[in-house]
């Protein structure tokens, strides 16, 4: 194990957290909900200063974890968002196609399962329920407001278990 292998996990969730989706969030607001054309905007994203530069400042000493909602499908774009934004490398952990369990579910499960071979330092998130989980948990969770909350997207984190 390599002193980098070492350090501890800042692990950061993507939407609304790093990557502002208020321009997708209309494909949410209607029924059905169109998750198709939700996710195919998603390379369009503006990074969220606040976020950005969090992840920046917490690779100086932590190693960069992504954990989101977003299904496993999203993958090539994702990878190519996140390197387009200069953010720093790191291993993407996401939902499963067919996961639709909540998101305070699926990533509790994987900060528990990171956590059994490393320390976490934080988790940053803008759901709510994910960071409150995390920390019943005993992780130390960071609660992203720096995006108006979307009622639509929580739902879908919530009760569709889609991002």
């Amino acid at each position: 194990m390599t002193n980098r292998d070492k350090r501890p996990l800042a692990v950061f969730d993507l939407d609304n957290t790093l990557a502002d989706t208020a321009h997708r969030q209309r494909f949410l607001e209607r029924g059905p909900r169109d998750w198709d054309a939700f996710f195919a905007a998603a390379p369009e994203d503006a990074p969220l200063a606040e976020g950005v530069a969090l992840v920046h400042e917490s690779a100086r000493e932590c190693e960069i974890v992504y954990l989101t909602g977003r299904p496993e499908r999203c993958r090539h774009d994702t990878l190519d968002w996140l390197a387009a934004q200069g953010l720093p490398e790191g291993p993407l952990h996401m939902r499963g196609d067919a996961d639709r369990r909540p998101a305070r579910y699926t990533k509790l499960a994987i900060l528990r399962r990171l956590a059994r071979t490393r320390e976490i330092r934080v988790l940053v998130d803008d759901d709510e329920l994910v960071c409150a989980d995390a920390r019943r948990a005993g992780f130390t969770a960071l609660h992203a407001r720096w995006t108006a909350p979307s009622g639509e997207l929580r739902a879908a984190q919530q009760r569709e278990g889609r991002t």
